[in-house]
């Protein structure tokens, strides 16, 4: 469905990514993991067209798409979530989530009808009207992954949705997550919390310094020894393997 090849991208002097290539099935759950600083969110720009590479390709769909703009990726099916998320504080959470399904849907009461279908699908049906700036953190990270979700795409990147949360939070969203797949909509995630990486995802990617280091399976790639010295650690990664995902 995705397919990212040989991507490269330099600011100045700086390689952020380097030669970097992974592709994402139809239908899957793809983590995208690393240290901070990996140049994973970079990658998420890349794809979303925020940045266009130094070199390499991305292939969307069967088409070369690496030139395209971020609104036309945005029409073709590619939506985002940023890893700071920025509501629109002056907007309620209807009218927030209402912006990006506006991308389908240019009747209002469409749009609206919308907002309030994803607003349940992501358990913020009876927030509707609460002023997106007097959300918690597990609502505003709920409430970006709506507005994404809004705009009705194929693929969606989730940039640390489950950051700043706590466990019962992450328990919460984990089902929301699986239920968006199950829907017909491919996820490719980058996170930190392993557990939910294990719990979740079926084929995982490793960015370290830029560089793919490893693929495979959650189970493969935290047994990596590569994996391990550059992210994971060897008490993270021994904890990982005897728990594996009964701890999510």
């Amino acid at each position: 469905m995705l397919e990212i090849a040989n991507v490269t991208m330099r600011f100045g002097g700086l390689v952020a990514v380097s030669d970097a290539s992974m592709s994402v099935r139809e239908g899957s759950i793809t983590g995208l993991i690393g240290p901070n600083g990996a140049g994973k969110t970079t990658l998420f720009a890349i794809i979303a067209g925020f940045l266009r590479p130094t070199e390499g390709t991305i292939t969307w769909l069967g088409d070369d798409v690496t030139a395209m703009a971020p609104h036309l990726r945005a029409a073709s099916g590619i939506a985002r979530t940023f890893q700071i998320v920025q509501p629109f504080s002056g907007l309620n959470v209807r009218e927030n989530i209402t912006v990006g399904a506006y991308l389908r849907h240019h009747k209002p009461a469409d749009a609206v009808g919308k907002a309030r279908d994803v607003a349940r699908q992501v358990g913020l049906h009876e927030d509707l009207e609460k002023s997106a700036s007097s959300l918690t953190v597990a609502g505003r990270k709920r409430l970006e992954l709506a507005r994404a979700l809004a705009t009705e795409p194929k693929i969606l990147l989730l940039d640390e949705v489950l950051a700043g949360l706590n466990p019962s939070e992450i328990r919460d969203i984990i089902p929301v997550i699986r239920t968006i797949r199950d829907s017909g909509v491919t996820i490719l995630m980058i996170e930190h919390v392993m557990q939910a990486v294990m719990n979740l995802c079926e084929h995982v990617h490793v960015l370290a310094q830029g560089r793919m280091i490893a693929q495979g399976t959650p189970v493969a790639v935290c047994d990596d020894p590569a994996v391990i010295e550059a992210y994971l650690g060897r008490g993270s990664a021994e904890r990982l393997a005897r728990h594996g995902a009964a701890d999510a």
